[in-house]
């Protein structure tokens, strides 16, 4: 008979390990959860109720963060959230891209989202495109997509490039297609347009000279730039002030003995300002200047394409509206007047005039 080793048996031939005694096991000691390996509550929830959630999201992201961050939650999440039908109704603030992060995969979503049909992001990548990438004809076809769908940001700018003839030669204006457009978005709200058309009807601009009507649309303007005010949940005290010389806000209601505060730049304009201020300051180059209004940021396409105040002849503008509220805003405390020939500019183009005794600023038609 063989002996036994390590606790194993041999039985026909066959060995066979021994037995290991079971621990008793206390009752105190709980046993391991199970794993649930069923769906999570994620997974649960129908793709159209997550979708609508998602739009609800994209609509009041307040950065580009706020939806960016759902991207990278889940491959489910981010299939859904970047479906057409949630690109479609992101925010103005979800695509408002930085110049100093511009990049090919900026330029992809943006393209994606005006794809699936956001008049946002059509117009704020046909702005990138017209001023920015220099690719004038697409840039232009984006702003006429969302135009054409009743953005107002968009029959502005439209209106804008009508009135200077960017993209061409100074016979290129056309006043009547600008006016007509302006005239759209000023039906649509967008305060800007509605300055430029009380100013237009007022010094008979491409349209018959209206001085009481172009007097009712700037008044039009500045109870819209109010009520803008009002809903955005600033304190009253904090703006709502006598008219008096100041050194900072915007006194663009001055007619009715109260100021507010500047309006905010829309990111698209932001966007061109950041641009052709890291690619060096004041001027794109070749002699080309920027609107001198800050909350602007377009370029002159040919030289001496912007109008130029013919008070100080130092500052510049793409339209009487930047000239309005930039008068209001800064220029009005440092206008001064200049040389007759500095005033000039050469090329026949029409200067702005600017008034240093009052906050009316008559500007000088255009023949």
């Amino acid at each position: 008979m063989l002996p036994v080793t390590n606790r194993v048996f041999y039985s026909a031939g066959v060995f066979t390990p021994a037995r290991k005694r079971r621990r008793c096991v206390s009752s105190s000691v709980s046993p391991a959860p199970e794993t649930n390996t069923g769906p999570g509550l994620l997974d649960s929830i129908p793709d159209d109720l997550v979708v609508s959630i998602l739009c609800k999201l994209a609509s009041t992201s307040r950065c580009p963060a706020d939806f960016i961050s759902v991207l990278m939650t889940c491959k489910r999440l981010k299939s859904l959230a970047t479906c057409p039908y949630v690109l479609s109704r992101l925010s103005r603030k979800a695509i408002a891209i930085k110049a100093l992060n511009w990049s090919e995969s900026a330029h992809r979503f943006l393209k994606r989202c005006a794809d699936a049909g956001s008049l946002d992001a059509c117009y704020t990548l046909g702005m990138i495109r017209f001023y920015c990438l220099q690719n004038r004809g697409n840039g232009a076809s984006l702003m006429a997509k969302a135009a054409i769908n009743s953005h107002a940001p968009a029959l502005y700018s439209l209106a804008v490039i009508q009135f200077n003839g960017s993209g061409g030669s100074k016979n290129d204006k056309d006043l009547r297609a600008g006016v007509a457009l302006c005239a759209r978005a000023a039906f649509l709200g967008h305060v800007d347009a509605l300055r430029e058309l009380g100013h237009c009807l007022q010094d008979g601009y491409g349209v018959p000279r209206n001085i009481s009507e172009g007097r009712r649309f700037l008044v039009q303007a500045n109870a819209r730039e109010l009520a803008a005010v009002l809903s955005s949940g600033i304190e009253a005290r904090s703006w709502l002030t006598l008219s008096q010389p100041q050194t900072h806000g915007c006194p663009l209601l001055s007619d009715f003995g109260c100021n507010v505060p500047a309006p905010e730049t829309h990111p698209a304009n932001r966007f061109l300002a950041d641009w052709f201020a890291l690619r060096g300051g004041d001027s794109p180059g070749d002699g080309l200047r920027l609107c001198s209004h800050g909350g602007c940021g377009r370029p002159e396409i040919r030289k001496h394409e912007f109008r130029r105040c013919s008070v100080c002849g130092v500052v510049n503008y793409c339209s009487r509206a930047c000239q309005a509220l930039d008068w209001k805003l800064r220029h009005k405390m440092a206008c001064a007047p200049a040389d007759q020939g500095a005033a000039g500019d050469g090329e026949g183009n029409v200067q702005i005039e600017g008034n240093v005794n009052g906050d009316n600023v008559p500007v000088v038609p255009m023949s």
